[in-house]
């Protein structure tokens, strides 16, 4: 059904015959936008979408959950991760990722505000009586966001001040996944791409981009490496505190336990690497022996103390 301009001149939709059309055009572009990208910038879901001649919005810059005018019910919420400086929305924004990687059938969502009733969180609420499949936007690093479609919003606690998301593998979902099976093979599809995409850009983002061992500031030439292999489920999860930025040559090192870090973030370097004399490289990596690991902007990205002792024992044992 074609739209029609309001008194004011401003075209507008007839809401209750395009609601569900506007919905599959955004999660089409949406879709459509991750396949040539990945993970998406802000200005790609800030620039919304075409929809009969009219720009619709994806997301509202300035709040999580979002409902066009356009349309009757919700359409996106985004959990962000802030860049140095910028005003955070809540203190729980990497919450989502630990309940990903730790396995949990569902990932709290934060309410706007402390009132329950009030607008935005109404439409949560809505979206989970009626159904409604939303876009999630996780933020994987500051400016980074990993869509996923659908999701579904199946608790709401006013209490708690939360609401409660699940994912569906299937594009063309109209309630959310019901079995226990269901629940966790989205969930682990959703950790995957997370996982490939995120890590990296958290650990460089903890570190303002500079190598944690030598200060190296080229991005292009550092990598995330893990304290603990991501093979290990209950330590390996691609977190921050379970990441390191290293330059490839330190990062080398590293894996091949050449460099080693105690749990008080000093560097060893082996015995091996200490005896060697052949050049301005090696003196690179020599250097760092006794030298103090560079910390992270936030105490709370530190290096999880457990995983560098289970990683020290086994530089020592190499040695």
């Amino acid at each position: 059904m074609p739209g029609f301009e309001d008194v004011a001149g401003y075209f507008r939709f007839d809401k209750a015959d395009v609601d569900t059309e506007i919905r599959s055009a955004a999660f089409a572009e949406v879709r459509r936008l991750t396949r040539l990208n990945g993970n998406l910038t802000s200005r790609q879901i800030l620039n919304g979408f075409q929809f009969r001649g009219t720009r619709i919005p994806l997301v509202n810059p300035q709040r999580g959950i979002f409902k066009p005018r356009q349309m009757r019910h919700l359409l996106s919420i985004r959990t962000v991760i802030k860049a140095p400086g910028r005003r955070v929305w809540y203190d729980d924004q990497r919450e989502a990722h630990r309940q990903i990687y730790e396995g949990d059938d569902t990932v709290d969502y934060a309410f706007m505000g402390d009132n329950p009733d009030a607008a935005d969180n109404r439409w949560l609420r809505d979206a989970m009586d009626l159904q409604i499949p939303v876009i999630y936007f996780l933020g994987t690093a500051p400016g980074l966001y990993q869509a996923n479609v659908p999701t579904f919003i199946v608790g709401f606690d006013p209490k708690a001040l939360k609401a409660k998301l699940v994912f569906s593998e299937v594009e063309a979902a109209t309630a959310p996944p019901q079995s226990a099976l269901e629940r966790r093979y989205a969930l682990r599809m959703v950790k995957q791409r997370l996982h490939q995409a995120s890590f990296r850009e958290m650990v460089l983002s903890a570190y303002n981009g500079r190598c944690a061992i030598s200060g190296l500031p080229e991005p292009l030439l550092l990598d995330a490496a893990h304290i603990i292999d991501d093979g290990d489920e209950r330590l390996g999860q691609p977190t921050v505190k379970n990441g390191l930025p290293l330059s490839k040559i330190h990062h080398a090192a590293f894996d091949n336990h050449m460099i080693g870090i105690d749990p008080d973030y000093r560097v060893h370097v082996s015995e091996r690497l200490l005896s060697l004399s052949d050049g301005p490289t090696l003196e690179a990596l020599r250097k760092f022996d006794g030298a103090r690991l560079r910390e992270p902007r936030r105490s709370v990205d530190l290096p999880d103390k457990e995983r560098l002792a289970r990683r020290f024992e086994k530089f020592k044992a190499a040695a």
